[in-house]
């Protein structure tokens, strides 16, 4: 297989795991309801918990960071095109988490992409993912708002594969994958400001 059908192949494979939306079936499965129509309307982890509790919260979580790591490892492992650069495993954790925001299951709807996200920054530095999910976790922690939390720690996340001289392709990945993440979070940036972001409880 020439490097451009790696590639193609890379981008289909990982975008379709992405794209299943975890959040959304087990909500379905639970309570038969449409998640798309409750709270914020994102079928990732924390409008899991408004309907589920926190055991689903974390489990959906779990499950989410499994989907963005899983393309990104078997990119590494089985992509030797351009693979002194990084280039495969990172097409591959773009191609996640935008399956996983924009998922073609869902009419091109879903999460936030917050799990998926920490899981594709484990699968390519693991010493940098286990960074960024505490300090997601002191954040959202001591703020009560999971919104701060995520975006505060993948914007830190491109800082620290610079420090860990991470592959160029690695720190480009994680600079344009912390300005996609705060994107997604525009509405909870606004409620944050107006003072009526929700808190987790």
């Amino acid at each position: 297989m020439n490097y451009l059908l790696q590639f193609v192949a890379t981008i289909i494979f990982a975008y379709i795991i992405g794209s299943i939306p975890t959040g959304y079936l087990i909500v379905k499965s639970k309570t038969g309801q449409d998640i798309r129509t409750i709270g914020s309307g994102s079928t990732g982890a924390t409008n899991v918990k408004r309907v589920l509790g926190k055991k689903w919260f974390f489990t959906v979580m779990i499950l989410d960071a499994i989907k963005g790591a899983l393309p990104v490892i078997l990119a590494n492992l089985f992509v030797s095109a351009g693979s002194s650069y990084g280039i495969a495993p990172v097409l591959a954790a773009v191609a996640v988490i935008i399956g996983h925001s924009k998922s073609c299951f869902l009419g091109f709807k879903g999460g936030k992409s917050v799990a998926s996200g920490v899981g594709t920054i484990l699968a390519l530095n693991w010493l940098v993912g286990v960074i960024i999910a505490i300090i997601w976790g002191v954040i959202t922690y001591f703020t009560k708002y999971v919104s701060v939390g995520s975006i505060i720690a993948l914007l830190v996340s491109p800082i620290l594969m610079f420090l860990f001289k991470a592959p160029i392709a690695y720190i480009c990945y994680c600079a344009l994958g912390a300005i996609y993440i705060v994107y997604l979070h525009r509405e909870n940036i606004q409620r944050l400001i107006a003072g009526n972001e929700n808190k987790v409880r």
